[in-house]
């Protein structure tokens, strides 16, 4: 259990997809304008993390080599098209903000990186705790992210006025202010890993 646990934990800390590995990068620039936008996509990618890592690592033993990319593409793709048709649906709202990032899920780096680093070589318990911390490493990090951004860009947080009176930086609400914001924490994230070594 606790070698499960530190899988989990990997994902958060010592692997975070977007502050240690910068992957990912792509719909964190366009989709973290506001906290409702990243916590969505966060959730569509770790839903299609640990669907995609659960299913390779159980066929892991079928799937011959020479084709094993496609085939990570095509269950990848099998549970992208699930989260975007489940968004169309109940939250029609939030695929219209996300638009073509949701789909474009099926060529993200995390995804098909876990899949052929992690997925491919473990046993399904591990791959799914595997896909579980790397999407909700994924999600804190966009969570982080849009609750900046949206705070200077807009003077919001969740939709919501935080400040009367807020002049808003409008940079932030530009994909420069999101590459702004991921530059000053990925900085921040590396001193302070250097201070704890």
């Amino acid at each position: 259990m606790q070698k499960l646990f530190r899988e989990f934990l990997k994902g958060i800390i010592k692997e975070n997809p977007t502050f240690v590995l910068a992957l990912g990068l792509c719909p964190t620039l366009a989709v973290s304008v506001s906290v409702i936008n990243g916590i969505g996509m966060g959730i569509a990618a770790t839903f299609v993390l640990v669907g995609s890592n659960i299913i390779i690592s159980g066929l892991k033993n079928f799937i011959p080599d020479r084709i094993r990319i496609p085939c990570f593409i095509v269950v990848i793709a099998t549970f992208v098209t699930i989260t975007e048709l489940t968004m169309k649906a109940y939250a029609p709202a939030l695929d219209r903000a996300l638009g073509i990032y949701v789909p474009l899920i099926v060529v993200n780096c995390i995804v098909l990186g876990r899949a052929e680093a992690y997925a491919q070589k473990s046993t399904v318990l591990n791959s799914l705790f595997d896909g579980i911390g790397m999407g909700v490493g994924f999600t804190l990090a966009l969570i982080l992210i849009s609750a900046i951004r949206e705070f200077l860009g807009a003077g919001t947080l969740l939709n919501h006025a935080v400040v009367k009176g807020f002049n808003p930086v409008l940079v932030m609400s530009m994909p420069s202010g999101a590459l702004l914001i991921i530059g000053l924490l990925l900085g921040f994230f590396n001193i302070l890993k250097k201070r704890r070594a």
